[in-house]
């Protein structure tokens, strides 16, 4: 590695090139790190994150957002354009003031409350993930083009301008045949006129009662799994509805329900629903053309859906889910044709050890894993030899080194 330069005492976006710096992140000189042609992104985070950070910072150690001021783009924007930042310093905010923030990705993991002003801050796209907060964020946010908020979405109250799109990912259960999500009371959120629900296509789906406590809604996208989709037809102000990788379309209005709509895309839906949608977009086009773009397109049977997203390896990379899945297609044909407990259990513990050798296995990797086992418990061959989920998760337990 060449020497790093130590760019503290350069001037505001001087410094452009790749190569190796020193900066005063938490103290004088304190970080190294290695900045790559054409790569806009920095991470920073606990040292526990290894070489998926960039720069390491303890939780709450404090930090010199100002360290990154030296640094600009080829074409003489603020560099980095993008930071995700897994720790509990707000500071980023105050420092945004006088810098503008492309994206800022903020992961704090703290308990108690919590209360930060950033009205003023300059953050075009932001995005809370609220996954590791035990307490309760208040904050008053400056008017950003993007507000996205991960996890457990009662940690946080959001006050102050309102953004121009409102996107939720909340935490939900991985498995079907549980009660819907019910979204909770976001106060002031709720006067969004554009609003994104992103959930899986299998798995907890989210409920869409209520969804009237929105009523400026114009724009509704919606990914993934939804029940009641019968509200929807409490929000007569939309003129733009997108619904994409949805199994189940069961109760959803007509389009007529929505005389303002121009603009409405169904993507990777539901085979049947989809056909109905097709005809009904052809109906209004005789009584009022479409002003917007609009599609129904990339129909699905129902076992299409279980094929893509009833595993749990979907998130991997292609290289480790191509043999994740073989591994899992093996095993299931075993267990489909076991005669007897033995047989079972030489079924789960060869698909366990199939990932002691494999590189990358972390946490949510070995969670998928366990998810997997416990879908070979659910199976009918196993119920008849009466094999208990408990059994198959302690002979995966005692299969795995990882």
């Amino acid at each position: 590695m060449s020497v790093p330069i130590d760019v503290s005492g350069e001037p505001a976006g001087s410094v452009s090139e790749a190569g190796h710096y020193q900066v005063s992140l938490t103290a004088a000189g304190s970080h190294v790190f290695a900045r790559e042609a054409g790569r806009g992104n920095l991470i920073i985070g606990p040292a526990s994150m290894g070489k998926k950070a960039d720069l390491h910072v303890a939780g709450d150690e404090a930090i010199n957002w100002a360290a990154f001021e030296p640094f600009s783009t080829p074409a003489g924007s603020p560099w980095p354009r993008h930071i995700d930042y897994y720790g509990n310093d707000s500071g980023f905010f105050g420092w945004s003031q006088g810098r503008e923030i492309e994206q800022f990705s903020w992961a704090p993991a703290y308990s108690g409350r919590r209360a930060i002003d950033a009205g003023a801050a300059r953050i075009q796209t932001l995005r809370i993930r609220l996954d590791q907060v035990s307490g309760h964020l208040e904050a008053r946010l400056p008017q950003v083009r993007d507000l996205e908020l991960f996890g457990d979405l009662t940690r946080i109250a959001v006050a102050g301008e309102l953004p121009d799109m409102l996107s939720l990912r909340p935490a939900l259960g991985r498995r079907t045949g549980v009660a819907p999500y019910a979204l909770p009371d976001l106060g002031p959120l709720q006067d969004v006129r554009a609003l994104a629900l992103h959930g899986a296509p299998l798995g907890q789906p989210i409920s869409l009662q209520g969804i009237d406590r929105f009523p400026q809604l114009e724009s509704l996208s919606l990914w993934g799994g939804f029940s009641g989709w019968e509200a929807l037809a409490r929000l007569p102000r939309l003129t733009s509805l997108e619904i994409r990788f949805t199994p189940d379309l069961d109760g959803l209005p007509e389009l007529a329900s929505w005389p303002a709509l121009d603009r409405f895309i169904a993507y990777n839906v539901d085979e049947a629903a989809g056909k109905r949608l097709k005809a009904q977009m052809k109906a209004r086009e005789k009584v009022r053309a479409w002003g917007g773009y609009n599609s129904v397109s990339q129909l699905r049977k129902r076992e299409w859906w279980q094929t893509e997203y009833g595993r749990p390896f979907s998130g991997w990379n292609s290289r480790m889910a191509k043999s994740a899945n073989t591994a899992y297609d093996t095993a299931r044909s075993a267990l489909e044709s076991a005669n007897n407990t033995v047989e079972v259990q030489a079924a789960i513990s060869v698909f366990t050890r199939h990932f002691n050798s494999m590189k990358g296995i972390e946490t949510s990797e070995r969670e998928d894993i366990g998810e997997a086992v416990w879908q070979f418990s659910q199976l009918a061959q196993a119920e008849r030899l009466g094999v208990s989920e408990a059994q198959t998760q302690r002979w995966f337990d005692e299969a795995r080194d990882y």
